[in-house]
């Protein structure tokens, strides 16, 4: 499995309590914060449903 490198660009603050619990599950806690995972389908569903609060690029 390939990797990506996920980054909160947008806050989670005034937005529906399923996509906070989104953004929590992908482990982001605040502003630019980044983390690594796994392209697994269940990240990449989790990412589509934030895409509008995240950035998202393949770690090589």
């Amino acid at each position: 499995m390939s990797k990506i490198q996920i980054t909160q660009v947008k806050s989670g603050i005034d937005r529906m309590a399923r996509q906070k619990r989104t953004l929590k599950a992908l482990g982001l806690r605040k502003m630019l914060h980044t983390v690594e995972v796994e392209a697994t389908p269940q990240i990449l569903g989790m990412v589509r449903a934030v895409h509008h609060l995240v950035k998202v690029q393949e770690v090589k």
